[in-house]
């Protein structure tokens, strides 16, 4: 029964190794990402079944982000926009010229340092979130910008997911040229253009009047399962209808009932089946990453967490001071984008299954993830610490 021995060995070991987590003062992610490495390939003793893992990572990736829809705020972004925006898009530039450059440095082309820079520039929202409101400050001001800049980073990193593979096979010269290639943009433009237009256009109408319908019959088992098929049957039909990738569609998907009545239900619903497929997508991120990485490649490890804690961290501080904010609340911004997490694991595979980058750098990229959120928690105390004594409330 493979399916459930990977199922009771991953998640097992990530109730044991998040708990030790959480001990420490460590954000659970890591003890997620530890108990994948522990059922992984690479290390002796139990190995979970890969392909399982991976169309179970497929889902979580779906359910994770129909989570991020659903939370996507265009008030939100609206009131946080003359910071939010051109820090994200500044931070974001920064980051990937950063991560191109390293990548240039270890000998890659062109392509690959674009997807390598891309999934450094992104900071994970499960890990922001939960650090924001540890701290109470998801509702404050300060708050109210870090999630504005991160729903930013996710639009952004939405749209990459459909062009960086282009862009990067025609840095590395593997995409067509000529009409060939302006070819094989537009009908895959066309094709985004279209399915978002349907699901704005359309979906926007249908999707909240079923859940709605289904709500009328007060049965929570059934409006659970509605708001289950909504994530799930749309992200498949982007992908097998029109060729669009199945974060985008869950993505979609979750925006257009974010903005109905019914997104709060729908979030609280779907939140426990969302968190448990979340646990398992880190934990089959852990199993693809190869531990060797640390003590074999330990510069080019340090290189990578270079980049996100300290040149992502610093652009943030740096973008966030010169567009008017005081040091405290540029340090937390600075703090709260200082890792990396989901869009950085999607990007990275894609980039791998697209030949764009080598295995080396999905590696780099897991190892940067798991100690920049290790190191989240510092990273805050260490911005408090800097930041000096709050003023007193008047």
């Amino acid at each position: 029964m493979p399916l459930m021995a990977t199922l009771v060995a991953a998640l097992s070991a990530a109730l044991l190794l998040g708990v030790i987590a959480r001990k420490l003062n460590l954000p659970p992610i890591v003890g997620y990402l530890l108990a994948g490495i522990a059922i992984g390939p690479h290390t002796p003793g139990f190995t979970g079944d890969m392909q399982l893992a991976a169309e179970l990572a497929e889902i979580g990736i779906v359910l994770l982000m129909f989570g991020v829809g659903l939370h996507f705020s265009p008030r939100e972004l609206a009131e946080a926009r003359g910071v939010a925006l051109p820090g994200a898009i500044g931070q974001m530039l920064v980051a990937t010229l950063l991560g191109w450059g390293l990548a240039r440095l270890l000998g890659w082309g062109d392509g690959a340092g674009l997807i390598f820079g891309l999934s450094l520039s992104v900071a994970s929202t499960v890990v922001l979130l939960r650090a924001l409101q540890e701290r109470g400050e998801e509702r404050s001001p300060v708050g109210h910008i870090a999630v504005g800049w991160l729903v930013v980073e996710d639009l952004a990193m939405v749209l990459a997911l459909v062009l960086a593979p282009i862009a990067a096979g025609l840095l590395d010269g593997a995409a067509p040229a000529g009409w060939g290639l302006l070819n094989s943009v537009g009908v895959t433009l066309a094709k985004v253009v279209a399915f978002v237009a349907l699901m704005l256009i359309v979906g926007a109408r249908v999707l909240p009047w079923c859940l709605s319908l289904v709500g009328g019959l007060r049965s929570r088992e059934l409006f659970s399962l509605a708001a289950l098929v909504a994530a799930i049957g749309v992200a498949f039909a982007a992908y097998a209808v029109f060729e669009v990738s199945l974060a985008l569609g869950a993505f979609l998907a979750g925006m257009v009932l974010g903005q109905s009545p019914l997104s709060q239900k729908a979030a609280e619903q779907t939140l426990p089946l969302r968190d448990a497929f979340a646990v398992l997508f880190f934990v089959s991120v852990g199993m693809l990453f190869d531990p060797a990485i640390l003590w074999h490649r330990p510069l080019e490890v340090a290189g990578t967490l270079a980049v996100v804690v300290g040149g992502k961290a610093l652009a943030a501080w740096g973008i966030a001071r010169a567009l008017g904010q005081d040091n405290r609340a540029a340090l937390t911004i600075a703090a709260a984008l200082g890792q990396i997490g989901e869009f950085s694991f999607i990007l990275a595979g894609l980039g791998v299954a697209e030949g764009l980058l080598p295995p080396e750098g999905r590696d780099l990229v897991l190892a940067a993830a798991l100690l920049s959120i290790a190191l989240n928690p510092l990273l805050f105390r260490l911005g408090d610490r800097l930041a000096g004594p709050k003023p007193a409330a008047r």
